[in-house]
């Protein structure tokens, strides 16, 4: 049975500030598992030092996170482990009461799966502001399922303005108000098209007063190359759990932005056809979506991860058509041990190379796309015996096999 909520916010509190007290929190806020070198906290450090000096924090290749994030740790550097131990438990807090509103009995044990998550107390422990990034995600997750649309389109717009990767979460976010307005996905009719033009106007009219905003607190454009040109164009190739690194530093330069280009448009290309596989059901589309980020965003780290997992016990009733979820989740926890081994041979010992590092990210992203395809394949099954029935006949009354190709 799933420990109360309280008492899981308390174990939670004490782990994150037993591990920012010990030694291991230098060791955790160094991992390429856990930061990169856009959400690093040294980077953030580096970028306030610059900032004091009167100097432009985008002026080097150092600082990559955005102006309103800079100038918030301006502020609250001195409580920087309270900002982001607070930033964690409303993260979770508000995801309690997402499950509260999707009318989820699991809603303790999904907490469990987030708050208690070593990957989710390593971002925390790391200061990772990709723990504020999860914030403001589940936000806007909250406010859209509360149908409330101006909110939906705010931390919609605040997260686009972090990462741009969430930008496509807009489409299972219209899909949702809509169904929940009866409004119905046609292009025929004219309520379709006007909501759609309000919730785009909220969207890029709280879009843009950010950026606007960002621009006054600067001074200059300067963090638009520097924050949305370093994400799309991948400069910095320091290893970490995405699939970028290894293939752009083997790339001949000349192929760099045909493939860099493919590569990018993985993160937006499947939103089409799972918004039109999933009209009818946003809320899992959400899932699929923010799956598909963590997978295939240019820096990657344990945090995204973190965020897309927590959700897996909403879905717990397609368990029984699930396929592979034993052998996805053991290859899912051997790689996560292996991820420092082979690093330390590698960086450390010098018995090993690039190679093995690549080659246990990479099977840790094959066990991801297939934990993810298995969770679709199991949601469409169930849809499928929803509407047929659970056992199946052929016109000759004999038992029929379901393929889903």
């Amino acid at each position: 049975m799933a420990a109360p909520l309280t008492v899981v916010l308390i174990v939670a509190v004490t782990v994150r500030a037993c591990l920012f007290r010990s030694s291991l929190a230098d060791l955790i806020a160094e991992r390429v598992e856990v930061v990169s070198p856009l959400n690093a906290w040294k980077r953030v450090v580096e970028g306030l030092a610059l900032l004091d000096l009167g100097v432009s924090p985008y002026s080097g290749d150092v600082f990559h996170e955005t102006p309103l994030i800079i100038y918030l740790f301006h502020f609250l550097v001195d409580y920087a482990e309270i900002t982001f131990m607070v930033s964690s438990l409303s993260s979770h807090i508000v995801l309690y009461c997402l499950l509260l509103s999707l009318i989820v009995t699991s809603c303790c044990l999904f907490v469990d799966r987030y708050l208690l998550n070593p990957f989710t107390v390593l971002s925390c422990v790391a200061k990772s502001t990709c723990g504020l990034n999860n914030a403001i995600v589940a936000l806007f997750i909250l406010s859209t399922i509360k149908k409330n649309a101006l909110l939906s389109a705010i931390f919609l717009a605040l997260s686009t303005y972090q990462s741009i990767y969430p930008v496509t979460l807009c489409a299972p976010a219209v899909l949702y108000l809509l169904q929940r307005q009866y409004i119905p996905v046609n292009v025929r009719w004219a309520s379709f098209w006007w909501f759609l033009l309000q919730y785009a106007f909220m969207y890029l009219g709280s879009l843009f007063v950010i950026i606007c905003l960002s621009f006054f607190l600067l001074g200059s454009w300067d963090y638009l190359p520097s924050v949305y040109g370093f994400i799309l164009s991948v400069p910095d190739l320091t290893p970490n759990i995405g699939l970028f690194w290894y293939f752009f530093a083997e790339m001949f330069e000349h192929f760099r932005l045909f493939f860099l280009c493919v590569f990018q448009i993985n993160v937006f290309f499947y939103t089409i056809p799972l918004s039109i596989k999933l009209k009818e059901h946003p809320v899992f589309l959400i899932f699929m979506q923010l799956a598909v980020i963590s997978i295939f965003k240019s820096y990657p780290t344990v945090g995204d991860i973190a965020l897309y997992m927590s959700f897996l016990p909403v879905w717990s009733h397609l368990h029984r058509f699930l396929r592979n979820i034993f052998l996805v989740s053991c290859v899912l926890l051997a790689c996560s041990a292996l991820f420092p081994v082979l690093w330390h041979l590698w960086i450390y010992s010098g018995s090993a190379n690039s190679n093995f590092y690549y080659a246990i990210t990479l099977l840790f992203n094959v066990a991801q796309i297939l934990l993810v395809s298995d969770y679709f394949y199991a949601f469409l099954r169930r849809e499928h015996h929803l509407t047929y029935g659970l056992y199946l006949k052929r016109k000759d009354g004999s038992e029929a096999t379901l393929v889903l190709k």
